[in-house]
């Protein structure tokens, strides 16, 4: 299985790429080969008289594509100008990846994580895979929020067609994966609607049968309110690594965009988080 993995050459993202069992993870979950981007501004000229714009881009390149060959991944590495989150897609895309990966740094270890801009339209125009793994600023260094990238994974559903396309994602998932929680929001007006919840409480008990016969400790939840804020704090409760959700496109004459919900949980949550956007239509 093929993986981008979007850089910007920066010491965080070289954090992630150094840390052995986030690697570990990724290779449980299948990647063997790593497709390594960055993008540069389409404003930066690399031939302008005395500029080793290029130059430098590149050994800062080729120093973390040897973190990931050092871990025994095939990695090709791909310089491109334009639109960071357009370019990475397109890649994706190109190349057929199973993945892709960007970094997403929070302002403080103290303050509420802030998705990069990034992250977020890449995000909002994936149709592939992405794992948003969060990364720490300390004062002088950084480090991923979570090590062990799918440990203990919290998946969230609606039981929509596309909730069920992200539950799949146990299927690759199921050797990293030790531990996982199933929860299912009920609106407030629902509340007293107490079939409604019986009944999102068998479906999930169905799925947590599947995860169980196959070593996951699986739990589960139906929680009643608003659907981030519940998922929130379901991750509080939980401590995931990991949080898988599906997307929702808004329009089928566009480009996916991301979900309310799905984008709200992405920008908030301490986790890394998975998403799986529709399928694309060809």
């Amino acid at each position: 299985m093929r993986a981008v993995y979007a850089t910007d050459l920066s010491a965080a993202i070289e954090a992630a790429m150094g840390t052995e069992t986030c690697l570990e993870c990724l290779e449980r979950y299948g990647i063997g080969t790593f497709d390594l981007v960055t993008v540069t501004s389409p404003n930066v000229t690399a031939g302008m008289p005395g500029s080793d714009v290029s130059r430098r881009t590149r050994a800062a390149l080729d120093r973390q594509r040897g973190l990931l060959e050092a871990e025994g991944f095939e990695v090709q590495t791909h310089v491109v100008r334009g639109t960071p989150h357009r370019r990475i897609n397109g890649l994706a895309e190109r190349v057929d990846a199973d993945l892709v990966i960007v970094g997403s740094r929070g302002q403080s270890p103290l303050e509420r994580r802030l998705i990069g801009s990034t992250a977020k339209n890449v995000a909002r125009s994936t149709v592939r895979p992405l794992l948003v793994q969060r990364i720490v600023e300390r004062e002088d260094d950084h480090e991923v929020a979570n090590e062990h990238l799918f440990e203990r994974v919290l998946y969230a559903t609606d039981f929509s067609e596309n909730a069920e396309r992200a539950f799949d994602q146990f299927d690759r998932l199921q050797t990293a994966t030790k531990e996982a929680m199933l929860v299912h929001v009920t609106p407030p007006a629902r509340r007293a609607e107490s079939d409604a919840v019986s009944d999102a409480g068998e479906r999930l008990a169905a799925l947590a049968d599947d995860l169980q016969n196959r070593g996951i400790e699986t739990q589960t939840q139906v929680r009643e309110g608003v659907a981030t804020e519940e998922i929130l704090a379901a991750e509080a409760e939980f401590e995931p690594t990991t949080i898988l959700l599906g997307t929702r496109g808004r329009s089928p004459m566009r480009r996916l965009l991301l979900g309310s919900v799905s984008e709200d949980v992405t920008a908030r949550a301490n986790a890394n988080v998975l998403l799986v956007p529709p399928r694309a239509v060809r």
